[in-house]
This record gives structure tokens, C-alpha cells and sequence, in this order.
């Protein structure tokens, strides 16, 4: 039986240099395909994304259809329909501006703000959306003029910053007296209310109905002065082809099946729903007014022309 000749040092470097760059070879290769695989993939879902019919939300209750149709598969499964999801309105309409999403829930404050800014929207429906003046009970400011001094939270040029102007116009306030604080993320607003680090805000649901659980103050209630400033909106530009005509018949078809079935059974029977997309606990949505329809309307023009009228004046 021979015995194994040793390598010679020089001949045992050469073979293992050689391992090395057969391995160095072998990765690289790899690691070149894999940069292939993942730009592939990404061109794809880029693809994908861009067919698509995105529409942009944020966790306010005048979204809930929307969350309804999506989650419960009310639209046709054969059309890509996705949800942007925002914590702030500005997000949702820079998402419509930007064209990254085609249509959205916002205010007709800022439809018609967009509008005039060089965005074409057109008007699908009115949303349920009412909105409320709330003030930090602790400070007891019970009417208009109690906030002299004050911080008031809302959104520039949006349904709240009109609200607002229309306090201090009621009250007789100098408009500097009032301190607008810009507080864009609708859940940060309500935190910011119970840790009594602002005045008075404006708030709709469910953030809302949260507040009132705390006992806080309402001082304005948009229902009772007929206003109904919610939207859904698409943007016009590049809509036009077969194909997205039918996304958007596919899309309202099942926002009206949603709205229909929440009317049918109230807000509450979609408890996981209101869990998994406000993040709500059973106290919160036990809160909740039962008395929430929803509709698929189109829009009032008087609505319109009041968000028109506070534009024109805003700009003077």
C-alpha cells in the first residue's frame, strides 16, 4: 500500500489559491444574479403598482367602505385594487398629486385646493364625514371666545382650518389671537388632546368619539350645521383608457355593496376591521355613534361652493 506524498508547500498554496478563486468566482456569479433577481423583481412590482388602482386612506371613519370592500373581498378579485394607507391627509393628497395614488377619501376643502393647483379631480361620491371642535376639559372653554389665547390643532387649508376661521369669525376674535397649530397625523392630534399638550382641536371619527370617552368638551358639531365637506375623489389625468374606466366601475360597485352592508348591519359588526385598520380597542368602538350611515351621493354643490368661498377669501 503507497503512502500519501505529502504536497509540497509552494503546490499546497497554488491548489488552495485556486480553491479560492473557483469559490470568489462562484459567489460573485451569484451575487451578480441575485442583483438581477431582485432588480427583476422590483421592475415587476413597480409594474404591477403602477396597473393597479390605488387608493389612498388614512384611519378616519369616512374610510371604513373602503376597508369593508377590500377586507371582505367585495371587489372583483380579477382587478388589482390596493389601499395606500396614511396617518395624515396631506400624505393622501401629496399620494393624488404625485400620482401615486388614483383616488383617495379627503375634504372638499382640499379637492377644490388641488384643483386650483393643477390636480383634476373629479367627484365620486360624499363621504359621511362630520367634524368636531373639542377643547381640553380641564380648561372649561365652553364657547368661541374662550379661545383668546389658545391652541387650536388642525390641517392648513383643509375642512378644519375653515372650521376654525369660522369660530373666530363667530366669536369676534383677531385671527392672530387664535394659535392654528398644524398637527397633520390624526392619532398624534387625539394624543395631544389627552396629554393636555393642546387647547382645543378638531377631530372627526373615530378619534372623535374617542375624546368624548375622556370627557372632553364639543363646542362646534358640523352635522348640526348641515355641512357635509367629505369626499371620494379620482384624479382625471391619464384615466381615461378602457382599463381603468373599468377598475374604477369595479371600484365603486363594491364601495356601494360596503356602504350598503355597513348601513345593514352598523359600524360594530365590523369589529376586527375597526381593529386591524384604527387600531381600536373594544372600549373605543363600543363608542361609536350607532346612528353612522353611509352614502354614495355625489357631493352637495353647496358644500363645494362653501369650500370654494373660503378658498377665494384665504387667498385675499
Amino acid at each position: 500500500m503507497k503512502k500519501s506524498v505529502p504536497l509540497h508547500p509552494i503546490m499546497k498554496n497554488l491548489v488552495l489559491a485556486f480553491i479560492a478563486l473557483v469559490m470568489l468566482a462562484a459567489c460573485g456569479q451569484s451575487y451578480e444574479e441575485t442583483k438581477r433577481l431582485t432588480r427583476a423583481q422590483r421592475l415587476k412590482m413597480w409594474r404591477e403598482d403602477s396597473a393597479a388602482l390605488k387608493i389612498a386612506v388614512i384611519p378616519t371613519l369616512d374610510c371604513l367602505p373602503v376597508y369593508v370592500a377590500k377586507d371582505r373581498q367585495m371587489f372583483d378579485t380579477a382587478v388589482d385594487i390596493r389601499l395606500k394607507r396614511y396617518n395624515a391627509q396631506m400624505d393622501v393628497d401629496t399620494a393624488l398629486i404625485r400620482g401615486r395614488a388614483e383616488g383617495a377619501i379627503t375634504d372638499l376643502v382640499r379637492a377644490e385646493k388641488m384643483i386650483k393647483e393643477g390636480t383634476p379631480l373629479r367627484y365620486a361620491a360624499a363621504t359621511n364625514a362630520y367634524w368636531l371642535m373639542i377643547s381640553q376639559r380641564q380648561l372649561r372653554i365652553t364657547n368661541f371666545k374662550h379661545l383668546d389665547d389658545k391652541m387650536l390643532a388642525m390641517t392648513r387649508y383643509s375642512v378644519t382650518d375653515m372650521l376654525g376661521d369660522m369660530a373666530v369669525d363667530s366669536a369676534k376674535l383677531a385671527p392672530e389671537r387664535v394659535f392654528r397649530i398644524q398637527i397633520n397625523d390624526v392619532n398624534i392630534r387625539l394624543k395631544m388632546l389627552e396629554n393636555n399638550e393642546m387647547d382645543a382641536m378638531l377631530l372627526t371619527e373615530p378619534q372623535a368619539s374617542q375624546a368624548l370617552m375622556k370627557k372632553h368638551y364639543v363646542m362646534m358639531d358640523t352635522r348640526k350645521q348641515d355641512m357635509q365637506m367629505g369626499a371620494l375623489v379620482f384624479r382625471t389625468k391619464n384615466m381615461g383608457d378602457q382599463n381603468r374606466k373599468r377598475q374604477m366601475d369595479v371600484f365603486m360597485k363594491g364601495y356601494k355593496q360596503a356602504c350598503d352592508s355597513i348601513n345593514h348591519y352598523g359600524v360594530k359588526h365590523y369589529r376586527e376591521i375597526l381593529k386591524k385598520y384604527y387600531g381600536l380597542n373594544s372600549q373605543a368602538i363600543d363608542a361609536l355613534p350607532d346612528s353612522l350611515k353611509f352614502t354614495y351621493q355625489a357631493p352637495r354643490q353647496k358644500d363645494i361652493d362653501c369650500a370654494k368661498r373660503w378658498l377665494e377669501k384665504k387667498k385675499k
